[in-house]
């Protein structure tokens, strides 16, 4: 049972209502961790503007899903494992690459480069090395792409806080932490 109230469509205000009815409209669902984040109405819009401005971004896609899967792993989210795992799967990644991810690395050279840079950042707070960005611009990352994924570490770690702290119930096939 959630520690913090899940808003439902019948418990709703106007305004959570409106927020639920864009978000059913675009991923035919509203997901859990989205009703606990519309407990604040403002909460939830900021979330769903960065998320919305994160994913237009020049990061893959499927590179996206590596990091949220490493750093729910990380974190120890088991709602974010679980959403992230369906939403890799969705996004094509395999079970072996999903492993991989969870282990804090990728089949791709590229993306494993991506998804240690987001862990070492999520565990030094921010305090990477110099040789870290380094190895992430000999990979091919812009300034650009490093800003990004210093985006989606933020976004993952604000996500897998709101799934720790609230104890939301799990609507996705439930995956068990490592």
């Amino acid at each position: 049972m959630s520690r913090i109230n899940l808003v439902t469509n019948e418990t709703a205000t106007q305004e959570q209502q409106a927020l639920f009815d864009a978000i059913q409209s675009q991923l035919g669902v509203v997901p859990n961790f989205l009703k606990i984040f519309a407990n604040s109405p403002v909460a939830l819009k900021s979330f769903l503007g960065l998320y919305g401005v994160a994913n237009e971004g020049s990061l893959e896609p499927l590179t996206r899903e590596r990091i949220a899967l490493a750093l729910a792993q990380q974190s120890s989210c088991e709602y974010c494992l679980s959403a992230h795992t369906a939403l890799g799967k969705k996004a094509g990644l395999s079970n072996d690459e999903i492993t991989a991810n969870r282990a804090g690395s990728s089949q791709d050279a590229k993306a494993a480069i991506a998804v240690k840079l987001a862990r070492s950042l999520a565990e030094h707070k921010g305090e990477i090395t110099t040789a870290e960005l380094i190895e992430a611009r000999n990979a091919g990352f812009t300034d650009g792409d490093i800003v990004e994924i210093i985006t989606h570490v933020g976004m993952n770690l604000l996500t897998n806080i709101l799934g720790k702290a609230s104890r939301v119930e799990i609507d996705f096939p439930k995956i068990a932490l490592a």
